[in-house]
């Protein structure tokens, strides 16, 4: 296989930007920046991400079986480059971004402009990601987009020209 294509033609996926948020209620909260995501059913309404095998997000996942997807808005640029180190809560605050709990005790980032609260119904681990099915159990909507909804989200493509994951 060329590699270059390969790479080039898997970057031509286009992806949403989200922040998944774990919390184990022991004081390891786990969160990352994450793009592979698609609803995969309607009823139940379940969500699938792909999550990195070697993350703090994906052992707080893994541990607890349940997190919340934290939905931004094209101005939520600062918080997907903030996400893409490891999280930690410092001064009330996950990785200098405010939020709240949810009510399965995830954290809710103060900036999303929606998230879903999720319990995982099953963990597939093959390559460097996990596939992370999970079910919706509770939904917020902090700011009601105008137009479509699905062109409200941060893209991957408006995080520069430079920033690619894929391939």
């Amino acid at each position: 296989m060329d590699a270059d294509a390969k790479k080039t033609t898997l970057r031509m996926i286009p992806y949403g930007i989200y922040i998944l948020t774990a919390d184990d209620g022991k004081g390891n909260v786990g969160a990352a920046t994450v793009n592979w995501v698609t609803q995969s059913s309607f009823n139940p309404p379940l969500v699938v991400v792909g999550v990195k095998a070697d993350s703090g997000a994906h052992t707080v996942v893994k541990g607890t079986g349940k997190f919340t997807l934290n939905m931004l808005g094209k101005d939520g640029k600062g918080a997907a480059f903030t996400f893409f180190k490891p999280a930690k809560v410092e001064n009330g605050l996950l990785s200098g971004q405010k939020f709240h709990n949810g009510a399965n005790g995830c954290p809710i980032l103060d900036s999303a402009i929606g998230a879903v609260e999720c319990v995982v119904k099953e963990v597939l681990e093959l390559g460097d990601h996990s596939i992370v099915v999970a079910e919706v159990t509770e939904a917020h909507l902090m700011q009601a987009p105008t137009g479509r909804a699905d062109a409200a989200i941060l893209e991957m493509k408006d995080l520069g020209d430079n920033v690619y994951y894929g391939g």
